[in-house]
């Protein structure tokens, strides 16, 4: 809001571009120090100057105009001073008439799009692709919300060696069993099944090879086992993807695919641009520390590598979109820096706006996920573990209420807490992951920032007749008013900067921040007690305050309640 102020003047100070100019404001350690402050180091190349000596230059030569009060030099830094009175109008203003609005920004006529969680159809989503829907259905709303057009899009894992490990276990030991419960959980059985079995088999590894060549070779037999198994699992994926909220634009499956990926290889071998090895396999030499890398096996079997280098070609083609996010663990962050490198040698255009969001592992009390031992949780069972948990909390607050209203409350906090929890943390930070922690209505949690907002909906419920937009004076004096209203005045930047860096994160820790500073205003200004002039006005801030409260909390996919 005022930062945009304070942007432009620098801007036509400096000579430096707006967007630049804005990566480099930070905000000073304390109120004192100013509301903006722009570090002058950037500019001492350029104009041959110590920092400290061009900010007072630029303090003497720039004059402030509303809503800027003040510019001061301070060491190397150029500090900003919004006049505060002028600043609470504005954001009381805008939050009143924007509402779900606020924080909101101008179509940026860019696409982006954004694949996730591409699973694979041996076995049920666990933790970790909890981790990668909601990174990636709040992406995509933050997207959305700061004026760009998100596409999202899945794809489904769906052939390959991992898929015939469960065909293969089903196929010796299923026995043509029927699942007898949830479907991708059924085939998951089968995943773990063939590792234990191999530990006493080696020999599986190759029955699992001549497997996939069968299906690559359309064997009637082996297709019709990967049909019915692939439509258990997929089956499942869409139950669990409901359960989270998760919609996709378009679904790729890499069965579909993964031959034009073998005819761009080729394509690429004619080129010169890979080769075939002693044995036949079709490698590339990438050299640049990524060393060498199989593109086709020598068996003539593709790998993931082989049809992602269409996928994204088709991505591009199919949507002509601006930039491609694929949100994938950290594991894999040498799969694409050779994948983007490859796309490059190819020469695609669009080699240079695929980006890979990696995130880390989610650890549990009893340790790391494995999933090839059976000890992972599973995607659903951590959903409804989150419900009992919160049951339990509102139970214990709220003695004798309706089981009609507990099952209501227990999706809203219990979804809310797992949201948070996760997406608190910046995608690549790993972090064990803990119900009961996540669940408390203290601290750094989903249900601290719902209760936030459930306090003041129970406040302006006690005051019917107020009416925010019929307020015409506002005044404000005390310390805890202005870091609301601050903090108000940053939420549409801060939703620009999540955006640009695809990272909820920015959103969660502002929500909190502002949770925060609402539950000190809360202790220490009455509302309701306070006189009339001074009531109104801070009717006005709590309802903004609670304006963006709800709009953070949309933006992580959470709910925001009236009563806890």
């Amino acid at each position: 809001m005022f930062r945009v102020e304070v942007v432009k003047l620098l801007s036509k100070a400096t000579g430096l571009k707006k967007d630049e100019v804005d990566s480099l404001i930070e905000i000073p350690p304390s109120p004192e120090m100013g509301d903006y402050a722009f570090p002058c180091f950037v500019l001492a190349k350029k104009e041959k100057k110590a920092p400290m000596i061009i900010a007072q230059l630029l303090a003497d030569k720039l004059k402030p105009k509303p809503p800027i009060s003040k510019i001061k030099a301070q060491g190397p830094y150029l500090n900003f001073f919004i006049d505060k009175n002028k600043l609470a109008e504005q954001v009381i203003k805008d939050t009143v008439k924007s509402k779900v609005c606020y924080g909101s920004w101008p179509l940026k006529h860019k696409k982006v799009m954004v694949e996730y969680p591409a699973p694979n159809t041996n076995k049920p989503l666990h933790l970790g692709h909890v981790r990668n829907m909601l990174l990636g259905n709040s992406i995509c709303n933050i997207l959305a919300f700061a004026g760009y057009q998100a596409i999202p899009v899945d794809l489904v894992n769906d052939r390959g060696v991992h898929i015939c490990k469960s065909m293969l276990a089903y196929q010796k030991w299923g026995k043509n069993k029927e699942p007898n419960k949830k479907s991708d959980h059924f085939v998951g059985d089968y995943y773990v099944l063939y590792n234990e079995k191999l530990k006493k088999h080696p020999k599986l590894e190759q029955e699992v090879q001549d497997m996939l060549r069968k299906w690559e070779n359309n064997d009637k037999e082996v297709v019709a086992l990967w049909k019915k198994m692939r439509k258990w699992t997929l089956e499942g994926f869409k139950q669990t993807y409901e359960l989270f909220n998760v919609h996709h634009k378009k679904v790729y499956y890499e069965s579909e695919i993964y031959q034009q990926g073998k005819n761009i290889v080729m394509d690429g071998l004619k080129k010169g641009l890979f080769y075939k090895d002693e044995e036949g396999a079709i490698v590339v030499d990438l050299e640049e520390g990524l060393g060498k890398k199989i593109l086709i096996r020598k068996d003539g079997t593709g790998l993931y590598i082989t049809q992602d280098l269409y996928l994204a070609k088709k991505k591009f083609d199919d949507f002509k979109m601006d930039k491609s996010v694929y949100i994938v663990g950290n594991e894999q962050i040498y799969h694409f820096k050779v994948l983007f490198k490859i796309i490059g040698m190819l020469g695609f255009s669009f080699a240079k706006s695929c980006y890979h969001l990696a995130y880390g592992m989610i650890n549990l009390p009893e340790g790391r996920m494995k999933s090839r031992e059976g000890t992972v949780v599973d995607a659903d069972d951590i959903l409804e573990e989150m419900k009992v948990v919160a049951e339990k909390e509102i139970k214990k607050r709220h003695k004798g209420i309706d089981k009609k209203e507990v099952d209501k409350r227990k999706e809203i906090i219990g979804t809310g807490a797992l949201n948070f929890f996760i997406l608190k943390y910046d995608p690549m930070k790993d972090f064990t992951y803990n119900p009961e922690e996540s669940i408390s209505f203290e601290g750094e949690t989903g249900p601290y920032v719902q209760y936030a907002h459930a306090r003041i909906c129970s406040i302006l419920r006690k005051e019917k007749k107020f009416k925010p937009e019929k307020i015409k004076k506002l005044e404000f004096k005390h310390k805890t008013e202005f870091n609301l209203i601050k903090l108000l005045a940053d939420f549409p930047s801060t939703v620009n900067e999540a955006a640009e860096n695809y990272k909820p994160s920015f959103v969660a820790r502002y929500a909190l921040e502002l949770a925060q500073a609402f539950n000190e205003f809360y202790h220490e200004c009455p509302v309701l007690k306070a006189d009339s002039k001074t009531k109104d006005s801070r009717l006005a801030l709590i309802y903004s305050v609670k304006t963006v409260l709800r709009n953070a909390l949309d933006l992580l996919g959470i709910k925001a309640p009236e009563e806890m």
